[in-house]
């Protein structure tokens, strides 16, 4: 997946105007403006590596004569202590970007990185792991690149480029079958409609009305099983729900296309990741 320069430049924008407004206090007092310094990115801990470009464009807003040397690329599984950066320049610029860079690549990679354990998971099986929109706002594009970093695939970017009819929709609307024909009435012929279920008679009339995609959401493996044989390849099956690393073997196993996982985004631990000034 491909990240927009345009996009990374205003999004790390944002979050140095967020951290360091008017400038970094402390390193101005201490530190004269021509002091130079050299730093290392380390990561403590094994991990899937993602967002370096993103880091880098961090050091270059603040000051675009400081020299950056990756070590390693996106994607790649680096072990504890390894160097996966390094930083020369301008010592206030340095320290100024510091947080704003490690957050960026603690996050990024921790996504990735757990993509990367449920990818690993399910190995050798017929299933694409897939995203969600449960992403933190104003990152989306950029987690979402994290995921395809890790290996795992991009669910629709937003409410703009997909049609996803939710239990809320239905609550409102009303049944499955006509909302299907309003959709397709309306839509452009490129795009598919894809309807969350809950139960096998929602399965059922998902698709005797066409449904391209059907979701299954919070179903028991056993139903997950009868709703595949039920659809037999007339449309896309996706399994959504209580996804976790210990049951994702077992709900591919019931012959689901897609499994989409929340967890990607929403319950990640930051890899941990420094930046230490060489003395």
């Amino acid at each position: 997946m491909f990240l927009e320069k345009g996009l990374i430049q205003e999004i790390v924008c944002k979050a140095l105007n967020e951290d360091a407004w008017t400038g970094d206090i402390t390193s101005e007092i201490l530190l004269e403006p021509g002091k130079e310094a050299k730093a290392l990115v380390v990561i403590k801990e094994e991990g899937i590596i993602a967002g370096l470009k993103v880091a880098e464009e961090v050091f270059k807003q603040l000051n675009k004569n400081i020299i950056l040397k990756p070590l390693v690329n996106d994607g790649e599984r680096v072990k504890k202590d390894t160097v996966i950066l390094e930083i020369e320049g301008s010592a206030i610029d340095i320290l100024k970007g510091e947080r704003c860079a490690l957050n960026f690549l603690q996050r990024l990679s921790g996504i990735s990185t757990m993509t990367r354990r449920y990818v690993e998971k399910v190995k050798g099986l017929s299933v694409r792991i897939a995203d969600t929109r449960k992403t933190t706002p104003g990152l989306r594009f950029l987690e979402k690149y994290a995921v395809r970093i890790g290996g795992g695939y991009n669910h629709r970017m937003g409410l703009y480029d997909a049609v996803l009819i939710k239990d809320n929709h239905l609550a409102v609307f009303g049944s499955i079958s006509r909302a299907i024909e309003k959709v397709r009435e309306n839509l452009p012929h490129m795009m598919k409609i894809e309807v969350e279920v809950e139960k096998m008679d929602g399965v059922r009339e998902a698709l005797e009305a066409g449904a391209d995609i059907i979701m299954l959401d919070n179903m028991e493996i056993e139903e997950m099983r009868e709703a595949v044989r039920l659809v037999d390849k007339r449309a896309i099956v996706e399994a959504s729900g209580r996804i976790n690393l210990d049951n994702i073997y077992s709900i591919a196993l019931t012959g689901v296309d897609v499994i989409s996982v929340g967890a990607l985004t929403h319950h990640i631990k930051a890899l941990d990741i420094s930046l230490n000034i060489k003395t």
